[in-house]
């Protein structure tokens, strides 16, 4: 009876006459919203800092520690959530992410702040880990692609608009109006979701068994290789591009809003480039990608006291990491296509960190070494990320 119910199910969620792109697009939203709260402290981490009376590098691990329990999260959601509706499921997590960022902006002290991260890092792993899953049961299968290009525009327009928005909006409003100036956006994305998202009943419940036993596969273990250096690179050096362009660049505050901007915009061409191209030459993107980013990250070391080199060099840079996700996602969708909600835990799992293990090295170096010794070290991991994937021969299942 409950296969029966399951295999009525799935056909009348993925049946394009049902409203199912208000779905993917209220998911879009969503996952604008996650990024845009976890990576909002990057431009804001000066005043955030000195507000709550730590170092720059103790609040860029306010990134970190959401890294940390978005971890977690991804890897036990199958677990958790496996035996309730998954459009509760994203609902109830969206609903942490609106708590997370009042708790953000009321936050008295470093302490209450780190809490409040971790909070959204479990909506932001629980999230990611069933997006892919999701939209695979909400779209035909030959649509895929397409809804997750539109959930990827939803992480470049968070890119391209959070950190210039946050800088600008910061230095008039402070950085707690920032994060009250969410607030709005999530309920309305709330209600998206409750009036577009479909019953989506669980089909089985998951264990961490099955989830580590992907590892096993050879292609898999070296793909979460390659993402961790990848990512734990990039993160590295994103973290602390406001430092960067405040001590190295000695830019203004309008000068910063305006070279994030470029950045994330230069995110739209990216990410429709990695789109465009994946189907046919995903290993290729897969390994130079992270070489190019390397090299770019290098270059605004070398052009660091020169504004319009750097700003050449950081649309470069938003337009490569932006393929990034796409190249990998695909790939994953791939190579895990037979349990994709525990290859999407493992992978965001994976991401988070990186991203953690990412922020805190950078922390570290520019807290007891110099801004230049974290892109220097961002761009090493890269670099092995690459070489990890090589001609794609180890990633082929």
């Amino acid at each position: 009876m409950r296969t029966a119910e399951l295999q009525r199910t799935e056909p009348e969620i993925a049946s394009p006459d049902r409203g199912v792109w208000s779905a993917v697009g209220a998911m879009a939203m969503c996952v604008s919203m996650l990024i845009a709260s976890e990576f909002m402290p990057v431009s804001l981490l000066t005043p955030i800092a000195s507000d709550l009376g730590a170092t720059q590098g103790m609040a860029g691990q306010a990134i970190s520690i959401s890294g940390l329990f978005a971890v977690f999260t991804s890897l036990f959601m199958s677990v958790i959530a496996g035996r309730i509706d998954r459009r509760y499921v994203l609902i109830g997590l969206t609903s942490l992410m609106l708590a997370s960022l009042i708790l953000i902006a009321e936050a008295p002290s470093f302490l209450v702040l780190m809490i409040a991260r971790a909070v959204l890092g479990i909506a932001i792993g629980g999230f990611w880990a069933l997006s892919t899953a999701t939209v695979m049961r909400l779209v035909p299968s030959d649509t895929v692609p397409k809804a997750l290009g539109i959930i990827f525009t939803g992480n470049a327009i968070a890119t391209a608009f959070a950190a210039p928005i946050g800088s600008y909006l910061g230095g008039i409003i402070g950085w707690r109006g920032v994060f009250w100036g969410l607030v709005p956006l999530v309920l309305i994305n709330l209600l998206w979701q409750w009036i577009s998202l479909p019953s989506m009943p669980p089909k089985s419940a998951g264990s961490v068994r099955q989830l580590f036993a992907l590892l096993r596969r050879r292609h898999v273990a070296f793909g979460m290789m390659a993402v961790m250096l990848t990512f734990a690179g990039a993160f590295s050096a994103f973290t602390y591009f406001r430092p960067f362009l405040e001590t190295y660049t000695h830019a203004t505050t309008p000068q910063l809003s305006l070279f994030l901007l470029g950045l994330g915009v230069a995110g739209f061409a990216g990410t429709y480039a990695g789109t465009a191209l994946v189907n046919e030459r995903m290993y290729a993107l897969l390994r130079w990608l992270p070489l190019l980013l390397a090299a770019v990250t290098l270059l605004m070391l070398l052009f660091g006291h020169l504004k319009p080199g750097v700003a050449v060099a950081m649309i470069c840079w938003g337009g490569l990491n932006a393929a990034i996700p796409v190249a990998w996602s695909t790939w994953l969708s791939r190579s895990v296509s037979d349990d994709p909600e525990s290859g999407g835990g493992l992978l965001v799992a994976a991401i988070q960190l990186s991203i953690m293990v990412g922020g805190a090295l950078g922390g570290l170096l520019l807290d007891h070494v110099c801004i230049a010794a974290t892109f220097m070290g961002a761009a090493a991991l890269l670099v092995l990320g690459a070489l990890i994937v090589g001609n794609g021969t180890r990633l082929r299942g």
